[in-house]
């Protein structure tokens, strides 16, 4: 039983993508993560991410029903909403023009309806989005999509596929992810496959992600004819044993997690074989959701697991970046960015007084065992005997880092310039 926070609001984790996207939530009362169906009374996690106008209405259907009205031809589907979204170029559909971020909005008020059975809106008190990459430009996206929907929520996070499989795990028992952990993930025409792995000499315990990704056969190109079909199973099925032998030979796997729709057709008959000597293997479809679920919950209350681990994944910052400053007339060390935290998350300000100078040091301190290095950054034209400055780090991109720094003057003696001085520099060697 998890039972962490304690505020009677829900914990909504939402895996959006852009072809089905899924929620769940953790609710006090259960103590449990659940995830909604989209259909009443069953175990239907997938939500189509579409929208479909019934021509010459105004009317809109999502998800299931919007993909049935247009298969019926009653309207005009409305695919890759998030991707159109993202990209930001007016809509055309049935004759009108639409704004795409309006249209996301739109599906994502629809579908947050399924949690009406547990509560309104109003008692979603924080929000994950997890999708299969984060950047800045989808951050701005979800955060404009979503300020259509005044939400209340008083934590609204994000974070990647690779991050909610690594909160996933972090929350199951130990012996599952004592050695490394696969998840293959079946997305219509291709198998992606995360391989999670743990430095449990180190402390915190370094977890490293890696990520690989090969053609498959899509299900929706199956043939009818059962003696084909059964054909295009046996060769999928030594197709992806060859593919998780090359994969699995030689190496401490505790446990295999596939997802997916595509999984659950029965075509791995070697394959699930193979893969259930000596491991532990689940099938489901929900871990993103659940993930990103679970993941909120850490950053609203950690645990005492979730402390002892840092995830060291694509996303993630493996560098300590900070500066030497004194206090007090003794020298500290003063943390600017921590290692572990998604990139795109990444920034800190401070103010500071320069005395004499007008460069300063930032130590850059790898987790991966390298050794720290020193970066130098140069306010040319700063000339004065003291300065009061404000300091702000920022990643525009995975591997660099972006120093601002502007003069605030020196109180009564010197009035603010206001110059500042911008600096991109590289994080990594």
């Amino acid at each position: 039983m998890l039972r962490r926070p304690g505020n009677h609001k829900l914990i909504v984790g939402y895996d959006l993508g852009n072809e089905v996207s899924q929620i769940s939530y953790y609710a006090e009362e259960s103590g449990e993560v659940e995830t909604v169906s989209a259909v009443a009374g069953e175990e239907v996690y997938g939500i189509p991410t579409v929208l479909c106008k019934r021509y010459g209405t105004n009317q809109w259907l999502y998800g299931r029903e919007a993909v049935k009205a247009a298969q019926q031809e009653e309207g005009v589907l409305v695919e890759n909403l998030v991707g159109m979204a993202v990209d930001g170029e007016p809509v055309r559909i049935d004759g009108e023009t639409y704004d795409p971020v309006a249209l996301l909005t739109l599906f994502l008020k629809r579908s947050f309806g399924l949690l009406a059975s547990i509560g309104p809106m109003e008692r979603i008190g924080a929000l994950m989005f997890t999708c299969k990459a984060m950047d800045h430009e989808l951050i701005s996206t979800l955060e404009a999509a979503l300020g259509g929907l005044r939400l209340r929520a008083k934590h609204l996070c994000f974070q990647s596929y690779e991050d909610s499989f690594y909160q996933y795990m972090v929350h199951q028992p130990e012996e599952l992810r004592l050695h490394q952990v696969l998840l293959c993930w079946y997305d219509r025409d291709c198998i992606k496959v995360y391989r999670m792995r743990t430095n449990h000499r180190t402390t915190p315990k370094a977890v490293y992600m890696e990520q690989e990704e090969f053609a498959f056969p899509t299900m929706e190109t199956m043939p009818e004819a059962e003696e084909a079909r059964r054909e295009r199973f046996e060769r999928m099925d030594r197709a992806f044993l060859e593919r998780m032998r090359a994969i699995c030979d030689r190496q401490m796997i505790s446990s295999v997690f596939l997802i997916g729709d595509g999984f659950y057709e029965e075509w791995m008959k070697e394959s699930l074989r193979y893969l259930c000597f000596g491991r532990r293997v689940f099938l489901g479809s929900n871990l993103y959701s659940k993930g990103a679920c679970l993941g909120m919950m850490e950053r609203i209350r950690p645990s005492a697991v979730g402390k002892g681990m840092v995830l060291l994944g694509n996303d993630k910052l493996k560098t300590n970046v900070g500066m030497r400053v004194s206090r007090r007339g003794e020298e500290s060390y003063c943390a600017l960015l921590d290692a572990g935290i998604n990139w795109y998350e990444a920034s800190s300000e401070h103010e500071f007084y320069m005395q004499d100078a007008n460069s300063f040091d930032l130590v850059l301190t790898p987790l991966t065992g390298q050794r720290a290095r020193i970066a130098r950054v140069t306010l040319d034209g700063l000339d004065y005997p003291v300065s009061r400055l404000h300091l702000k780090v920022t990643m525009p991109s995975e591997d660099r880092m972006e120093i601002t720094v502007e003069d605030l003057g020196f109180g009564e003696f010197r009035e603010a310039s206001r110059k500042t001085w911008t600096e991109e520099l590289p994080v990594y060697e």
